[in-house]
C-alpha cells in the first residue's frame, strides 16, 4: 500500500530519501500502474521530478542523458537521430512523456528496449551513493543490480553510425518486446570487425550476446553466419502475455537476421 512520497530538491536529498526500502519514482508508467498490487507493506516512494535530474548533453560523439529524461525528450532530440527507432518502438506518445531513462533500464523484461539499447551501446551510468559518486558500466549494473540506496543521476554513452535496433511486438503502440536486438556493429572489407549485441525480450532480463559476438566477429555479415550466432546466442525466453517461450525460441533466429542484415 502507497504510505508517503517524497519530492526532494537536489540528487543527494533524493539518495538519502532511498533509505529503508524506499523506492524511486521516475515517470511511474510501471511502477504505479502495478502499485495496486502491492496488498501488504508498506509503499515509500520518493519522486525525481525535481531533484535536477533531467537533461541531455552531447559534446561531440559523447552522449550524455540525466536519469530523469522522458523518452519523448530523447524522440525530440534531433542530435539523438540514431536511438529514434529504438524510442519511438517503446509504448505510445503519452507514455513517453512520462517515461523515463533511468526507469526503462530497471524495468522488467519483456519491457525495457532502450536498455536493451543502451547496453549494445556500452553505456556508462553515473551513480550516487552512501560513498559518493562513481561510474558503473551499465553491463555489470545489469547483470549484479545497484547497492541499497543507490541512486543513478546519469547515463552516458559514444553515439555512432554502426548502430543497429530491431524490435518485434504484437502490434505498433503499447505492446511489449517479444525479441529486441539491438547492435554496435563495424563492418570492413566484407568482414565483421568488431561488434557488441544485446537482446531483450528472450530472457528476464537484458542480456549481451557474448556468444554470438565470437561467431561474428571476424566472418563475412550473411545469412550463414548470422544463424550460427543466434544458435550460439545464449537466451532463455519465458512464457508471458505477449509470447510463449517456444514461440521467442523459434523467431529470435529470424528477428536477429531481420536486425544485422535487413531482411
Amino acid at each position: 500500500m502507497l504510505t508517503s512520497v517524497q519530492v526532494p530538491e537536489s540528487a543527494e536529498e533524493a539518495r538519502a530519501a532511498l533509505q529503508d526500502g524506499a523506492v524511486p519514482l521516475g515517470g511511474g508508467t510501471h511502477l504505479m500502474a502495478r502499485a495496486a498490487d502491492r496488498a501488504d507493506g508498506d509503499l515509500r516512494l520518493v519522486s525525481l521530478r525535481k531533484a535536477g535530474l533531467g537533461g541531455i548533453d552531447v559534446e561531440g560523439d559523447t552522449v550524455t542523458l540525466g536519469a530523469a529524461t522522458t523518452l519523448a525528450e530523447i524522440e525530440d532530440d534531433d542530435r539523438l537521430g540514431h536511438l529514434a527507432g529504438c524510442v519511438r518502438s517503446i509504448a505510445s506518445p503519452p507514455v513517453r512523456g512520462l517515461a523515463t531513462v533511468a526507469g526503462n533500464l530497471f524495468v522488467p523484461q519483456p519491457y525495457g528496449d532502450l536498455a536493451v539499447a543502451l547496453l549494445a551501446l556500452d553505456a556508462e551510468l553515473d551513480v550516487l551513493g552512501a560513498d559518493g559518486a562513481r561510474s558503473e558500466s551499465l553491463e555489470r549494473v545489469i547483470e549484479d543490480g545497484l547497492r541499497p540506496g543507490d541512486l543513478v543521476t546519469r547515463v552516458r554513452f559514444t553515439a555512432t553510425d554502426a548502430f543497429r535496433f530491431y524490435k518485434a511486438s504484437r502490434r505498433r503502440l503499447n505492446s511489449a518486446s517479444i525479441v529486441t536486438v539491438a547492435a554496435r556493429i563495424v563492418v570492413r572489407d566484407g568482414l565483421v570487425e568488431d561488434v557488441r549485441l544485446a537482446l531483450g525480450g528472450v530472457a528476464r532480463r537484458v542480456v549481451r550476446a557474448a556468444g554470438a559476438e565470437r561467431v561474428l566477429r571476424g566472418a563475412p555479415l550473411n545469412a550463414e553466419v548470422v544463424a550460427r550466432a543466434a544458435e550460439a546466442a545464449a537466451i532463455d525466453p519465458f512464457d508471458d502475455a505477449y509470447a510463449s517461450a517456444w514461440y521467442r525460441a523459434r523467431v529470435f533466429p529470424v528477428h536477429l537476421r531481420r536486425a544485422l542484415l535487413g531482411a
